[in-house]
């Protein structure tokens, strides 16, 4: 219980800590020695840290790995009991038989173990962050007080709890409650999704293959304006070059992307300019895909987020076309489509040819190439298939389809069907 007093003394004197780690006892004597190096001269010795136990500077706080048990089990019994108390107090004060004088003495302490509640559970959490009675304990005590300033003070729980367990479902399922709570009572969501966006980032390049800091950032796709989305995709561009591997980055561009091209003006003389945007993230997204199916080979990722960007040209090029009244405009559309499926002849030329038998990896680039343009066939319109084999018969496309496919029937099978 000493030990659980100084880690919530500490935790009240820095509020602002935003990083906490466990550490080894060997690891405070260099940190101290550091400290010593190259900290402040002017800073009283008694904030600098000499305990074996917590390490605090610079908001970043240390626990020693020594301590983490008990303090686990004191913070644990610290909370349960202080709820208890809570609870019974809540209902004592609910009970409108009573004394009106025993109502407001069990008022006011009601309000003392609420303070109990809050305090012991923000130190349970950071030491057991998926104990979700905690997190539901503050859901209760935040609604009963749902200022800006507390929800505040949760994003900064949550966010500290993530800087060491970036993959804590209940810290992430906690953050989105939140905002979800913000978004209903305050409007201006714009500055707070920029923060959170800059945050996952961060949580992302520390912790690899985080499927729930990604699944968090597609989540805050719908509180983004059409301007922060566009800056989303140039921002998860790099990533996307160097973590091909990660499928969960191409999740979040194809969120993007579908909300931007749903995205509607708010005035009808905007179409047009929209329409262009729309066109001009389209190509650029194909033209980045093409790049790196070019660079990494045999990316299986690669090519079902090309599936999902030619889905979504095809039907932007044909909804284009449809709605056209211009006899120009329509030829625009027909020749943009032409040109699409031209280089997609391209892609699969060169991407068909196995350079190196002792690699399986052109092999597997020539059979996801394969499986692409079955695909496309069965998703192009009717009247463009007669084109299409006529061009595979040109550039002796059909030879080489049979041959990659001849160890699989059934891509053989769907393209005798054409």
């Amino acid at each position: 219980m000493d030990l659980l007093s100084q880690l919530e003394t500490i935790l009240e004197s820095d509020p602002l800590i935003d990083e906490v780690g466990l550490i080894h006892s060997s690891q405070f004597v260099t940190l101290n020695k550091e400290v010593g190096e190259f900290g402040n001269s002017s800073v009283d010795d008694a904030f600098r840290p000499t305990d074996t136990k917590f390490w605090n500077r610079d908001h970043k706080l240390g626990i020693s790995t020594e301590v983490v048990l008990p303090l686990c089990k004191a913070a644990k019994s610290a909370f349960m009991d202080a709820m208890k108390q809570y609870k019974m107090l809540s209902n004592l004060s609910d009970d409108k038989h009573e004394d009106e004088n025993i109502v407001y003495g069990s008022s006011s302490s009601c309000q003392y173990f609420e303070h109990e509640v809050m305090k012991h559970s923000r130190a349970l959490l950071l030491l057991s962050c998926d104990f979700g009675t905690a997190w539901n304990a503050r859901k209760l005590l935040v609604l009963k007080k749902p200022q800006l300033s507390v929800f505040t003070d949760e994003l900064l729980l949550s966010a500290l709890v993530l800087s060491y367990s970036p993959k804590s479902e209940q810290a992430w399922s906690h953050r989105r409650w939140v905002i979800k709570m913000i978004a209903e009572k305050y409007l201006n969501l714009q500055q707070i999704v920029a923060k959170e966006s800059g945050l996952v980032e961060k949580i992302a390049e520390r912790s690899k293959m985080n499927y729930r800091a990604w699944n968090h950032r597609c989540w805050l796709v719908s509180y983004m304006t059409r301007e922060q989305m566009l800056h989303e995709l140039k921002r998860s561009k790099d990533w996307a070059g160097l973590h091909v591997a990660d499928n969960s980055c191409f999740h979040y561009r194809r969120r993007l992307i579908l909300r931007i091209l749903e995205n509607k003006p708010n005035k009808q003389g905007d179409n047009f300019s929209y329409d262009v945007e729309n066109y001009q993230v389209m190509k650029e997204e194909l033209e980045l895909n093409e790049v790196l199916i070019k660079r990494y080979i045999g990316r299986e990722a690669l090519w079902l987020h090309r599936r999902y960007l030619s889905l979504c040209w095809i039907r932007h090029l044909t909804t284009m076309c449809g709605i056209s009244y211009h006899s120009e405009q329509k030829t625009n559309m027909d020749n943009e489509i032409n040109i699409f499926f031209d280089k997609e002849f391209c892609l699969l030329d060169s991407c068909l040819m196995i350079q190196d038998t002792e690699f399986e990896d052109f092999e597997a680039q020539a059979m996801c190439s394969a499986i692409y343009f079955v695909w496309l066939i069965k998703k192009i319109p009717q009247f463009r298939k007669v084109e299409m084999h006529e061009k595979l018969k040109v550039g002796n496309l059909k030879n080489i389809l049979h041959k990659t496919c001849s160890e699989r029937s059934f891509l053989r099978d769907l393209l005798e069907e054409r």
